[in-house]
Formats: C-alpha cells, sequence, structure tokens
C-alpha cells in the first residue's frame, strides 16, 4: 500500500513538473503563394493599399491554427506572434526573387508560462489575443481571464511574467470573449511618447463605442473607438507618424466573412476621445481573405511601408490560414 501511494505521489510531482516545464515544438509549414488578391483578378491596388503577395500555409500540427497577433523584427523577416491556445510562436518568413512571401521557416511554438511559473494551462487562462514587443520586453494581452502581461525579451519563451500593466477602465467591463484583442506601441518621437495602447474587440460603452486605452505615458487615460456594427476590431498597429491601423472582421450567414482595415489619426488618439478613421482596405469573400486575426506594420529601409495581415483556420477543415502583404501609399 505504501509503495502504492508513494507511486502516486510520484507520478504527480512528475506532472506537476512536467506542467511546469514550457513546451517547445518545431511546426513544418507547407506554403502556397497566392498572386491574385481579388480572385480571377490581376488587379493590385485596393483602396489605399497595393497587394504585394500572400501565402497559404498548412502543418501536420495543428498548433498552427491559433495565430492570434503577429509582429515583426526590424529586419522585417523575422518575427514573433501568440496563439489563443496559449503558445509564443518564433519564425521567419522565405521571399522569392521578386521579394514576394513565399513561406516560413524555423517555425516554433512554446507553451507559455503563468505569473507561478506553471505552462500548458487551459485555455481561458491562456488565450492570448494581442501582441506588442517594445525594447527588453514582450507584452502579451489576454481576452478570456483579461489581463496584459510583460514578459523579458529576450526569454519570453521561458520565462514567468515580469510585471503586470493596468487598464485605464474596469476589467468587469470587458466582455469574456470580446475582449483585450489588441496592444500597440506608439512611436517615442509622438504625442503618446511610447505608449502601450489596447482596444478591445466588442467591448462598449453605453454610446456602443469600444473600450480602449493609453496605458502610459503623459496620455495615459481611456479613450473609445467608433463601432460599426458587425465588425470587430482583431489587432491593430502603429505607422511610424503615430497613425494606428486597425484590423476589423465581420461575419454573418448572410453575407460571409468580411475584412476591413482602418487608420485612425495620431492626432486623434488622446483621453476621452471617440475615434474614428478612414477605411483604407474593405474585402469580402470575393478576395483571399478569412478568419483575419493579426496585422503588424513593417517600415523598411527603403522607405517603403509594408502591412502584412494574418488568419488562423481555428482548426477548421472550412477555415485557412494566411499570411498576405500589402504597400501603403503614400
Amino acid at each position: 500500500m505504501l509503495c502504492r501511494s508513494l507511486a502516486v505521489l510520484f507520478l504527480l510531482a512528475s506532472t506537476v513538473a512536467a506542467r511546469a516545464v514550457p513546451a517547445s515544438e518545431i511546426v513544418p509549414v507547407q506554403s502556397r503563394q497566392i498572386s491574385q488578391f481579388r480572385v480571377g483578378s490581376d488587379e493590385t491596388v485596393f483602396g489605399r493599399l497595393e497587394f504585394i503577395g500572400g501565402i497559404e500555409m498548412t502543418s501536420p500540427n495543428p498548433l498552427l491554427g491559433a495565430i492570434s497577433a503577429i509582429r515583426f523584427r526590424p529586419d522585417g523577416d523575422s518575427f514573433v506572434a501568440v496563439m489563443d491556445t496559449g503558445h509564443w510562436v518564433e519564425g521567419a518568413v522565405i521571399r522569392d526573387d521578386a521579394g514576394r512571401l513565399a513561406g516560413l521557416t524555423d517555425l516554433k511554438a512554446t507553451s507559455m508560462t503563468d505569473g507561478s511559473g506553471r505552462a500548458q494551462l487551459e485555455k481561458w487562462r491562456v488565450d492570448s489575443e494581442g501582441l506588442a514587443l517594445r525594447e527588453g520586453q514582450a507584452i502579451a494581452s489576454f481576452e478570456q481571464l483579461s489581463r496584459i502581461e510583460v514578459y523579458p525579451d529576450p526569454g519570453f519563451a521561458h520565462s514567468r511574467p515580469i510585471a503586470q500593466m493596468r487598464l485605464p477602465f474596469p476589467l468587469e467591463e470587458l466582455r469574456s470573449n470580446g475582449g483585450l484583442e489588441t496592444i500597440a506601441i506608439a512611436p517615442k518621437e509622438g504625442p503618446l511618447a511610447g505608449a502601450a495602447v489596447v482596444v478591445s474587440e466588442r467591448s462598449v460603452d453605453e454610446a456602443g463605442n469600444l473600450l480602449a486605452g493609453i496605458l502610459e505615458g503623459p496620455m495615459k487615460g481611456a479613450f473609445t473607438v467608433a463601432r460599426e456594427d458587425p465588425y470587430s476590431v482583431t489587432d491593430g498597429a502603429f505607422l511610424p507618424n503615430g497613425d494606428l491601423l486597425l484590423l476589423e472582421r465581420r461575419f454573418n450567414l448572410a453575407s460571409g466573412l468580411g475584412m476591413r482595415i482602418r487608420r485612425i489619426a495620431a492626432e486623434d488618439i488622446r483621453p476621452g476621445a471617440v475615434v474614428n478613421g478612414e477605411v483604407l482596405l474593405q474585402a469580402d469573400m470575393a478576395y483571399q481573405i478569412d478568419n483575419m486575426e493579426g496585422l503588424d506594420v513593417i517600415a523598411r529601409s527603403d522607405g517603403d511601408i509594408r502591412v502584412i495581415v494574418v488568419s488562423d483556420d481555428n482548426h477548421s477543415i472550412l477555415e485557412r490560414n494566411l499570411m498576405l502583404e500589402f504597400r501603403l501609399a503614400k
């Protein structure tokens, strides 16, 4: 009996130890290039954006189907992403001779670690939807158990969070499946002085506007983003001039999937404001889109501003993992 009890204790201890170690997996990816954004058309300019190219991605590892936010490193090719299954993703894009997206390489997924050092937790604890990078920090926002956690960079993949960021509005105002979806870092030289900014997916105030906030700096405080039903915000990133791009998604049975990208002027983002902006791009199922979840901005050394958007297939055979690249018109 004693031996059996010791064996059970050993098994439990081993299980706890296993949960405490972030597990990493190499994720092989097969890619198919996408040369047309509008299906059956060689048109390349759509609104204020020019389509450069894209890829459709598949993998025998089901982890691929959960990317919810992506941030590129300064080289414009290597990136960090988060999955709503509670994983960090690191990898890089491959480009063809013309500079178009051709595939992904070195893709690695690692279980996120919570404040107690535990990894591989239940989805509702680690539903990571937003990601921001700045010097020394990787900042992740979580939706169901709403919070914003700061991890060290480098070292985020095998570290517990080192800090949490406070929101300028009550947590109880966030919907459990429509909460913190976007976190982005404003330019240091702009009026927000490098502050982190959050925008909720579908959590609204009494006027029906999306909850948002500047989390630090001289302009710290809450603001809201005008919501146009049925669109919901899924990600965002700042342009070098301080304007904020927001990726929005819609879905209903009558019209299917849709996406758009909206540009919020830098001078409009301030505490107490209700912000809106120009729609740069709008697309429906006549275009190569899917469940569009992530957006990032790449400022290239040649002066080009690239916008990359990604989708995740939610582990469904009816959806696709996409990465699309556009050039912003000057």
